[in-house]
């Protein structure tokens, strides 16, 4: 065989093992036998081996390729992965279908029911796959929703997700219901743009119990569940570990591409699509035409759900028309557009050994129940949470109670009921402390709190968890700085506060235990590394007092664009300090959600001495903050309100009212007498009626850009 009939085998083989794979994991066919299989397999081996100029990443021969990695590298999501609202009765799924066709009716003028897409929500873990010009390209963990890890390697060792995209027949274009013009912009984008595919990462049941039943004979600690299994396998640094944990993947859905939704139209389109495209799409996923429908489904799949060959713990509910999908937009971090419809909670009886009180970074004290181990829903239990006092006095809780203890998915286990009557005279009262468990400071309760708090702002504890969330991914995202670690260096006196991470030396970490000089090096960097990282971040990372990632995001932006800076990379620490010191409690309100309690807890941080030294602390280092995009160049929409009503045509109702903000106005849902200015679309509602009526001043689209353009 001559190199040129050698390489036309090998796309041969390619071809066949590739179309069997279809077959087998989209398809659930079997043409040939797995022994066959195997030797076609075998043979392309042994060609690219022969001759490895051949040889691509994207070869079925290279699912299980590389060297163990170090660590691995992040990944920034070209688009959010977005988490999910949780619903667990009728009741709240009637209020959620309420909730959207109001935001649908107030943004479009028009009263619509919707169709419903049912998809299983299985229990494993959410996958990004980036596909460019149909070849996959990078597998990477969800992480934090915008950055995750890169875990290509790991990904490629999972037979049901493809190398390479499927090309469509003539035949499945037209199965789509597509038009010749539709198709060939579908075809433009997969297969010579980039794309992103999402979906769940699972283990088997038998795949599991397999694995359990191997390392059990080989002495092996065995995985607790297969959630916990797929996890701990997708984030395996060698590949090889990786492949022999047998994981499959199920898709859900695209990303990055809305051109490409709006070709498709609906999620049930969506779905058949990427099942043609070489994915292995759910079986039990539905159409339903209205919430009795889902109600029905979610019955059946609750009945059938232990017969499954992997976990579900309920379904995800989508509005099919992923047209409708912009407009009803996102609130935080979970779009508006899906609801997770959550099985009932798993419960089981178990008894209160004891009640530990944990001191949070706020100086809250939060009960935790310790339990004799249960296991729950597939999970071993010996903790749960109690929240405060008053639910404990709620539950009339004692010590050596039988008491039910409740999970739901990843939901932290609660205490529910007290089984009051299995008492045998041997429970005792819990101890509710009066003083720190850390300090021993005198404990406060604010009024109208249910919390105890400790006051100290130098207790260990509250210095302990202010650490932790400082290294958080959510904060500074410390790479290998855990719990464990950071307790060590405080005992060592290494560090006393979160500012000490960034004077530590790979000398200072070799003492320690389990540290050798590659690790010490590893953490060393991951700490030097955070010293670049967005505003919002640190901000975040400062762990003032009701202030999230979404908050830290807004005053980030807020930051950017004030007085105190224009375009630089670098913040210098008065700047930040001076920004922050300058708003009153009734400046802080100005800001979108921005109440009283997150008011004050601004102010008060930015005028306590304390915080401030540790502001001044930190900033000694080189930190170079990475400041989001600068919106507001003009304030002249300032203290003016605006209502949309109908469809605008050359941009998204999300992008006017950002548009709108920006300039320093605000966007109201409904008209009255203070209104400013109705912007009126193609068909507007209800609203354009009253707006003339009540002789509010309305733009046309043109009118609206054209105050944009000349702002």
């Amino acid at each position: 065989m001559d190199k040129a009939e050698a390489k036309k085998r090998i796309d041969k083989l390619r071809q066949e093992i590739d179309h069997h794979r279809y077959l087998y994991h989209v398809l659930d066919k079997e043409e040939i036998s797995e022994g066959a299989l195997d030797a076609l397999k075998n043979e392309l081996f042994k060609l690219e081996q022969a001759y490895p100029e051949f040889v691509s990443p994207n070869s079925p021969t290279q699912r299980v390729a590389g060297k163990p990695l170090d660590k691995f590298k992040k990944a920034v999501h070209k688009e959010r992965l977005l988490s999910l609202f949780d619903a667990f009765s009728k009741d709240d799924m009637k209020d959620w279908e309420d909730r959207i066709m109001k935001v649908y009716r107030e943004n479009t003028g028009k009263a619509e029911a919707f169709d419903y897409y049912c998809e299983l929500k299985l229990d494993g873990l959410a996958i990004s796959l980036t596909y460019n010009k149909g070849v996959l390209l990078r597998g990477a963990t969800r992480g934090n929703g915008q950055v995750g890890e890169d875990v290509t390697l790991n990904v490629k060792t999972i037979s049901s997700i493809p190398l390479t995209l499927r090309n469509l027949s003539d035949k499945d274009w037209q199965s789509l219901g597509l038009n010749s013009e539709e198709i060939s912009e579908a075809k433009k984008i997969v297969f010579n743009l980039e794309i992103d595919i999402r979906g769940e990462a699972v283990m088997l049941k038998s795949v599991f119990e397999s694995l359990n039943k191997e390392y059990k004979k080989q002495g092996l600690n065995v995985m607790a569940n297969p959630r916990n299994a797929v996890a701990g396998s997708i984030r395996q640094l060698d590949p090889k570990i990786a492949a022999k944990r047998k994981m499959t993947f199920f898709v859900y859905g695209l990303a990055g591409s809305s051109t490409l939704k709006s070709i498709l139209k609906t999620r049930e389109i969506e779905d058949k699509f990427l099942g043609l495209l070489g994915f292995k799409t759910l079986k039990h996923n539905k159409l339903c035409s209205n919430l009795d429908e889902v109600f029905d489904l979610y019955r059946n799949l609750e009945k059938k759900r232990d017969t499954l060959s992997f976990l579900i713990d309920g379904m995800v509910v989508k509005v099919n028309d992923l047209r409708i999908w912009p407009v009803l937009g996102v609130v935080g971090k979970a779009p508006r557009y899906m609801m997770a419809y959550k099985f009932s909670a798993e419960q089981a009886t178990t008894k209160l050994k004891a009640v530990i009180w944990q001191v949070g970074r706020t100086g809250a004290l939060t009960p935790t129940a310790i339990l004799e181990p249960v296991n729950v829903g597939g999970a071993t239990v010996s903790r749960a949470t109690l929240h405060n006092i008053d639910e404990i006095g709620r539950l009339g809780i004692k010590i050596n109670d039988t008491i039910i203890v409740e999970r739901a998915g990843d939901v932290i286990p609660k205490v529910v009921k007290v089984l009051s009557n299995l008492r045998i005279g041997e429970e005792k009262n819990i101890k509710i402390p009066s003083t720190c468990p850390v300090c021993h400071s005198p404990l406060i309760r604010p009024e109208g709190e249910a919390v105890l708090r400790c006051p100290n702002s130098k207790c260990g504890a509250i210095n302990f968890q202010n650490i932790v969330h400082f290294a958080s991914k959510g904060a500074m995202n410390i790479d290998g700085l855990g719990d464990k670690l950071i307790a060590q260096l405080l005992e060592a006196g290494l560090i006393s506060d979160s500012a000490d991470l960034y004077s530590l030396k790979v000398d200072d970490l070799l003492p320690l235990e389990r540290f050798a000089k590659k690790s010490a090096e590893n953490l060393i960097t991951s700490i030097s590394e955070s010293l670049s990282r967005d505003l919002y971040r640190l901000i975040y990372a400062l762990g003032i007092r009701q202030v999230g990632e979404e908050s830290s995001q807004v005053l980030a932006k807020a930051f950017t664009n004030s007085k105190f800076n224009s375009q630089k990379k670098v913040v210098k620490p008065l700047e930040l300090i001076e920004f922050f010191k300058s708003y009153s409690q009734e400046d802080w309100q100005v800001f979108e959600d921005f109440g009283p309690a997150i008011a004050s807890s601004l102010f008060n941080f930015f005028h306590d001495k304390d915080s401030l030294a540790f502001v001044a602390k930190l900033f000694k280092y080189e930190f170079e903050l990475i400041l989001p995009k600068k919106t507001v160049y003009s304030q002249i929409f300032k203290d003016k309100s605006f209502v949309l009503t109908g469809s605008l045509n050359s941009l998204t109702r999300a992008e006017a009212k950002d548009r709108i903000k920006a300039l320093g106005g605000k966007v109201v849902s409904s008209v009255s007498k203070n209104t400013d200015y109705v912007i009126a679309g193609s068909e507007p509602g209800s609203k354009y009626e009253k707006a003339k009526k009540l002789e509010v001043r309305i733009l046309n689209e043109t009118e609206f850009l054209n105050m944009l353009e000349n702002k």
